[in-house]
């Protein structure tokens, strides 16, 4: 049953710790982006927003490699996860990634370039079909989106292209992690001379074919992606697979 927005809110505030209700906003963006309208319309499509503390976007407040800005998403606290859309505001390629993590935890670890000093979001759909949306700032030197890949430079990227290292933590802290390397210069087509050229569709399952997670990605995700994710109690090899814009595939084992 899908409620009237202040409603979902009032019932949201209920179950929450007082200092996480007292942050819940339905309107007025806490990063006081001048964008923050354009993109609710681009990517939220007029549904109810959330403004929500337990979608935390974890990076770095000053960003010395625009190149490489490490992120962290991470909705577990919040029920019944569908969607998570991950966008820059002030980026000539806005949106970064979305990921649905239909057998794993509503959690995932990246890298980005970053244009310029801008928020980064997470906007996470669940299934009442409100967006709650989390994120920070990251203050950068910028020029990440329009500086060639350091692929371009190497004679070796094209035998490489599409290799994945990975490695899972079966025990201890870590226990149920995941984490993957693919070879990929994810070029924005930015840099004159060189198209698009990036990894679109990404699938990680277990050893018995059901899906854990499955990640679009654009490109302003960074050379070289590596993928953190949590797929919880179960363990086991995984696989995981996917594609490029141009149809080069690849397909990789994972064991524990």
């Amino acid at each position: 049953m899908k409620f009237p927005l202040t409603m979902a809110a009032i019932a949201l505030a209920a179950l929450m710790p007082p200092a996480d209700a007292a942050a819940l906003q339905e309107s007025g963006d806490p990063l006081a982006s001048a964008r923050w309208a354009e993109m609710a319309r681009t990517f939220l499509a007029g549904a109810p927003v959330l403004f929500d503390p337990r979608v935390k976007v974890i990076a770095p407040s000053t960003a010395e490699n625009p190149l490489q800005v490490p992120v962290t998403v991470d909705a577990t606290a919040l029920p019944k996860v569908q969607e998570v859309v991950v966008f820059a505001d002030f980026n000539p390629i806005v949106q970064v990634l979305r990921f649905f993590p239909e057998g794993s935890d509503a959690y995932l670890g990246f890298r980005v370039k970053l244009q310029q000093s801008t928020p980064v979001r997470a906007a996470v759909r669940t299934a009442d079909g409100v967006w709650h949306v989390g994120g920070t700032w990251v203050t950068t030197v910028g020029g990440g989106c329009t500086a060639p890949s350091a692929a371009a430079a190497s004679r070796e990227w094209q035998q490489r292209l599409n290799e994945v290292s990975g490695r899972q933590w079966p025990e201890g802290p870590n226990a149920g992690r995941v984490r993957l390397r693919i070879v990929h210069p994810m070029d924005t087509g930015l840099v004159a001379g060189t198209p698009a050229f990036f990894l679109e569709e990404i699938a990680v399952a277990d050893a018995a074919g059901q899906r854990l997670m499955r990640v679009q990605t654009f490109e302003p995700v960074a050379e070289n992606p590596v993928f953190t994710l949590h797929r919880g109690a179960t363990a086991g090899p995984v696989e995981a697979s996917g594609r490029d814009n141009n149809g080069n595939t690849f397909r990789a084992r994972i064991a524990p």
